[in-house]
């Protein structure tokens, strides 16, 4: 499936086929069932993950290969047009994945574990992964090949950014158990580590520094690897004055992520009472 794929996104016919139709019916499959991914653990890799580009060409294949229909339930009332390969996620109560009713969208092409929560309205794009138990509350987003790992909590109007291209680019990784605040974003180069805790407002993308006043070091992006969260680390949303020039003067204060603690008995027992709205 790969080369056939990888074959299919560089050489681009003048019309696409039954055959290829059924080649990328194929890949959505395995995309829906979790078996082929946009990024993978991998312990070889300094950041733990590694991109499979294969994959994000499959995606893009589909939008290439999609015609724009009318998929509207009612078009007067609530029209809806989008690419023909791309509807939403088909699941039944077999599923094993909670829909709660009022405006949420899951779009085809990603992989939700059993015992998920969807609360209303969020969204969740194709080419995501989304682990076993993990709540997407209201408002919230799990972007294109975003990865989230089990028993996670995306609070309410988090932002979990997507990374379809550039095709070599690793998506947002956030690892299990994580605790996601409300109003974060988390966006393109950056990987949270298991169990950390995001507190409400936090923003973490590539070129932000993070101040760990417990281990008191900065961290931050190497080259050509992304913004890593360690395991365990507790981030709120802080500032860091400005130190020369007008900015000084002015008395002006940039925003900067801060890791205040790592996790503790006293933090697990806060996060564990989410358990009780699954």
């Amino acid at each position: 499936m790969q080369s056939a794929i990888e074959a299919l996104f560089e050489e681009r016919p003048s019309a696409y086929s039954a055959e290829h139709q059924r080649l990328f019916a194929r890949f959505k499959e395995e995309l829906n069932a979790g078996r082929v991914r946009a990024a993978e653990p991998d312990e070889a890799a300094a950041s733990g993950w590694r991109v499979n580009g294969w994959v994000k060409k499959g995606i893009l294949l589909g939008f290439r290969m999609g015609e724009l229909v009318d998929m509207s339930i009612e078009t007067s009332r609530q029209p809806w047009f989008d690419k023909a390969t791309y509807p939403v996620k088909p699941l039944t109560a077999a599923s094993g994945v909670r829909v709660v009713p009022g405006g949420s969208s899951i779009r085809d092409g990603c992989y939700l574990g059993r015992g998920v929560t969807c609360m209303p309205p969020m969204y969740i794009n194709v080419g995501s992964y989304v682990g076993d138990g993990t709540m997407v509350d209201s408002h919230a987003l799990v972007g294109s090949c975003a990865q989230v790992g089990a028993r996670c909590h995306i609070s309410a109007a988090a932002q979990i950014g997507g990374v379809l291209e550039p095709i070599g680019a690793l998506p947002v990784i956030v690892e299990d158990e994580v605790m996601v605040g409300g109003n974060c974003g988390i966006y393109e180069g950056t990987v949270v580590k298991a169990r950390a805790v995001l507190g409400s407002g936090v923003i973490l993308n590539r070129s932000t520094p993070v101040y760990d006043l417990v281990k008191e070091q900065v961290i931050a992006a190497g080259d050509g690897q992304p913004l890593i969260i360690p395991s365990d680390a507790v981030v709120i949303a802080g500032a860091r004055a400005v130190r020369r020039g007008v900015g000084a003067e002015w008395g002006i204060s940039l925003y900067t992520p801060v890791i205040v603690k790592y996790r503790d008995e006293k933090t697990g027992d806060r996060v564990r009472l989410e358990d009780y709205l699954r």
